[in-house]
């Protein structure tokens, strides 16, 4: 959903960098995948088809935040009750 967004906190030698990928438009969606040591981030169309991809080498990731669009009640769990 537009909003939604991940950070990522990366070790850079002696210092951390943050970087960010945000849905930008209405039907995009951010999705994170960890394959073969490499952490991909991606923010993709409602069709599947990734926009932007940032990548990372999984030993030097440090912190992927997943954050919802502000203001949207998270789903309730189906199997609680």
């Amino acid at each position: 959903m537009k909003g939604d967004r991940v950070e990522i906190v990366v070790d850079a030698g002696d210092t951390t960098r943050t970087y960010e990928v945000v849905a930008t438009r209405a039907g995009r969606r951010v999705e994170t995948a960890v394959r073969r040591g490499v952490v991909e981030v991606s923010e993709v169309t409602r069709s599947g088809h990734a926009v932007r991809t940032a990548r990372f080498m999984a030993s030097r990731v440090l912190a992927l935040v997943e954050q919802p669009l502000p203001g949207v009640p998270l789903r309730e769990d189906p199997q609680a009750g």
